[in-house]
């Protein structure tokens, strides 16, 4: 899983997909709006995200609504921060 998280944050778009999913659930034709590249772009990157664990979708009719997977994210720096520690663990 790590793997896979490392690899989804590690593009820029996708990190900018996911600050915009902070603002709230979003159809992929609403984040698709937000980014100077095709559709078809955009949705590689959302299943990508998704691959990871970071984002959801759900059909809402003909859309698809894409939100954050908030545990992911917990899971995510938990293991960074077991990883890498901080000072005051290596007293």
């Amino acid at each position: 899983m790590l793997d896979e998280t490392l690899r989804a944050l590690g593009d820029p778009t996708r990190r900018e997909i996911l600050r915009v999913l902070r603002g709230g659930d979003l159809t992929a034709g609403e984040i698709s709006a937000r980014f100077p590249m095709t559709a078809a772009s955009v949705s590689h990157h959302l299943s990508v995200l998704k691959e990871a664990g970071l984002v959801r979708s759900e059909r809402s009719g003909r859309n698809l609504v894409y939100s954050l997977e908030t545990t992911v994210f917990q899971e995510f720096l938990q293991q960074m921060m077991q990883m890498f520690g901080n000072k005051e663990d290596a007293r």
